[in-house]
């Protein structure tokens, strides 16, 4: 099947992978722009997971400050080099991160990254509740863990929905830009500010 410039143009604008890529997954998928779409995604995807290893000590600061300057957040986001820290895309992960975070409130980056202190209080702050409600002995940790699950995607940043897009987790959005720039990007830390808190 001959496939043409528009179709390679189209579908190169929807997931910014470079010209031959797109060729080649049009290619492969008859000229279906939605499966090719899928494919690239899920090489790029593929491609980000082989360079989990990799250093990425390059970034930059992202910041928001919200219209009415009572919430501000600063994020460290790196990748692999300066050349990707500098384009548009990682840009505006920086951003989108940054507002995120003063949207939402996350408590540390990763669940992970939780002090076990924190964690062991909600767990028990659960058990509690599991107890309080009547519920068998046998199941009562199988709904804790359950419980502190939930609670992970609240206040992890990585698992929570992002705020613009909410069927996709903050972790899939910078694996979607990583995909797209081909290089190990990752959120380090960052701080969120408000005011009298």
């Amino acid at each position: 099947m001959a496939i043409s410039a528009k179709q390679v143009k189209e579908l190169r604008d929807l997931t910014g992978a470079g010209m031959m890529d797109c060729k080649k997954a049009l290619q492969e998928t008859d000229g279906d722009l939605d499966k090719a779409v899928d494919l690239l995604r899920s090489k790029g995807a593929a491609k980000a997971a082989k360079r989990e290893g990799k250093s990425a000590s390059e970034g930059t600061i992202g910041t928001y400050v919200h219209h009415s300057g009572k919430v501000g957040v600063m994020v460290e986001l790196n990748c692999e080099t300066d050349f990707v820290a500098n384009t548009e895309d990682f840009q505006q992960l920086a951003r989108d991160v940054a507002m995120h975070i003063a949207a939402s409130g996350p408590i540390a980056v990763s669940s992970d990254e939780i002090p076990a202190d924190e964690v062991e209080r909600e767990r028990a702050v659960y058990m509690a509740q599991v107890v309080e409600e009547g519920k068998p002995e046998n199941i009562r940790e199988k709904i804790v863990e359950g419980k502190l699950k939930k609670w992970f995607k609240d206040v992890a940043l990585l698992e929570q929905p992002f705020v613009k897009e909410p069927d996709v987790t903050v972790a899939e959005l910078v694996t979607r830009v990583s995909a797209k720039t081909g290089e190990k990007i990752e959120v380090s830390r960052f701080a969120r500010f408000t005011i009298g808190g």
